[in-house]
């Protein structure tokens, strides 16, 4: 198989399985990417989400091109970007009718709560994983509680956040020197 195709394929599966956002597709790129074909090493994987988190669009599409230009550059990036929105383009355009009949429907307002439930519960799981990776040291610590502090208490947006702490780290980094 080509590595365009192998692309492909692990991206649409994970287009294809995962509900819920770019958090919560975080499982399936650690097994896809990382323990099955190896193309991006977990500090990639955070580094890819956090400057996904800090671009436009959608996170996971940003993953997916970051990956696949690393892989196969610019034709690796188109190949993994159209092969993670696909099955979301595909389902969405063949539900798009049948949407507004079914939402009336008990039993499928009942499968979308049970649905949302477990993508919290995938979500968690890649916090507590991502914490456990990424709070390494004392200062990381501190960063994390002054920046939740001031995401939980104050009223700053998600760039700031990642701008602050960034700088926290650049400024550690340079005392470093």
């Amino acid at each position: 198989m080509s590595e365009y195709r192998k692309i492909f394929v692990s991206f649409f599966k994970i287009g294809l399985f995962t509900f819920g956002g770019g958090y919560a597709m975080m499982p399936l790129f650690r097994q896809e990417l990382i323990d099955k074909h190896k193309y991006i090493t977990e500090n990639e994987l955070i580094d890819y989400y956090s400057i996904g988190q800090c671009t436009p669009g959608i996170i996971a599409v940003n993953v997916a091109t970051f990956t696949g230009y690393k892989v196969k550059g610019v034709r690796g990036a188109l190949t993994a970007t159209l092969a993670i929105v696909l099955p979301s383009l595909v389902i969405i355009m063949a539900l798009a009718g049948i949407l507004q009949a079914l939402s009336d429907n008990q039993m499928v307002a009942h499968a979308f709560a049970g649905i949302r439930i477990g993508v919290i519960a995938l979500i968690l799981n890649e916090v507590i994983h991502l914490f456990k990776k990424a709070v390494t040291s004392r200062l990381q610590l501190g960063i994390f509680i002054v920046i939740l502090a001031a995401l939980l208490l104050g009223d700053i947006s998600a760039i700031t956040a990642v701008i602050l702490a960034a700088g926290a780290g650049a400024v550690r980094y340079a005392r470093l020197k």
